[in-house]
This record gives structure tokens, sequence and C-alpha cells, in this order.
């Protein structure tokens, strides 16, 4: 019932936050915003165990997310956005390494993860400016972050799907950030890439305290 009334209320507190990006009503999309992040966050921590590092440190990357989507709130909080979103997915790779070490991820699964990266770098590049190295970082770390979930998936992991679909969600709606930010600022970018963001952390806050003993 918790759990269920966690989705309800975020799929409630999205939907709010996408109208208002439709209608440009700050006074309505920081609040949704703050919110909605609060839920992944909470739901993480209700959830957390101290018996495995994954709890942790799976953790700390909901929290690095909620800051980094508070900071992108700011009028000139991007760049800093962007360094905690850094942070949080790096997080994440610790969490799946604790899980899978990454000696052991399978290169057939990073394939795929290289190829969409590649393209969508080479959309952005020209786009990116005095930003280009710093994007390409970014969008390396991602790309690790979810061969990283797909490593848990190999090993075996209870909860590896989970932790695949979360993570695939939530690189989507960074791609879909980008396209935004710096491609093309449109509606549909947005509509897109929130609920994607959101159902991306939400799936990744269930897996804590679901990993394999």
């Amino acid at each position: 019932m918790v759990a269920m009334a966690a989705v309800v209320l975020s799929v409630i507190l999205v939907a709010v936050l996408v109208a208002g990006e439709k209608s440009g009503r700050m006074a309505l999309r920081a609040p949704a915003k703050i919110a909605a992040s609060a839920v992944f966050v909470a739901v993480g921590v209700a959830r957390y165990s101290s018996g495995h590092p994954y709890d942790a440190w799976l953790v700390l990357g909901l929290v690095l997310g909620a800051i980094g989507d508070v900071l992108l709130l700011l009028p000139r909080g991007f760049l800093a956005g962007l360094v905690v979103f850094l942070l949080g997915h790096a997080a994440y790779i610790v969490a799946f390494h604790t899980l899978a070490p990454i000696h052991s991820w399978p290169l057939g699964f990073l394939a795929p993860v290289v190829i969409v990266s590649g393209v969508a770098s080479n959309l952005l590049w020209a786009h990116l400016g005095k930003l280009r190295w710093a994007v390409l970082g970014y969008v390396t770390v991602i790309s690790i972050m979810v061969w990283g979930a797909a490593g848990t998936v190999a090993a075996g992991d209870r909860a590896g799907w989970m932790r695949l679909a979360g993570a695939v969600c939530f690189y989507a709606s960074d791609l879909l950030v980008a396209r935004n930010r710096f491609v093309k600022k449109t509606f549909n970018n947005r509509a897109w890439g929130l609920p994607l963001y959101y159902a991306g952390q939400l799936i990744l806050a269930f897996t804590v305290g679901r990993m394999s003993r």
C-alpha cells in the first residue's frame, strides 16, 4: 500500500510539473518538482538497510539527484546541477559495483550503449560550444551507469532488471535534457523527459533493500 501510494503521488506530482512546464508557471513547476524528487528520496530512505553497501550508495545517488533537480530550477544552476548529477551517477556506478564487480560486466552489454551514446554525442557536438568536453564526460559516465545496471542483470541479481529499467529511463531523460538545452527547446522534450526521469529514479529507489544476499 505504501509503495502504491508513492507511485500514485509521484504520477500526480509529475503531471502537475509537466503542466507547469507547458504553461511556464514557475509557481507550479518548482513545488511540484521538489515534491516529486522528495518522493523518490523518501522511498529510498524508507527501504534503506545498513546490511549492504548497495543501499547506502543508491540512496546517496537519489539524494544527489534531488539536489540536482533543485539546482536546475535556478537561473544559473545548470552547470552546478550537471556536476551534482554526475556525482549521483557515479554513486549508482559504485552501488552496482557492490553487487557485480566492474571487471565482470559483460562487454556485450556495453556495445549498444556506446552506439547510442556515440550517435547522441555526434548530434549534440556542434551545439555544445565550450561545454563540449564536459557534456562528453557526462555522457560517458551515464553510459557506464547503464552498463553497470546491465552488469547486475548478468550477475543474476534478483532486482537486476529493475535496475536496468531505471537506469535506461534516467539515461533517456538525460539525453532529452541535453537536446532541450543545446539543440532545440521544445515542450516535447520535457513532456517525455520528466516522466522518464522520475520513473527511472523511483524504480531505482525501489531496488533499495532488494539486492541478493
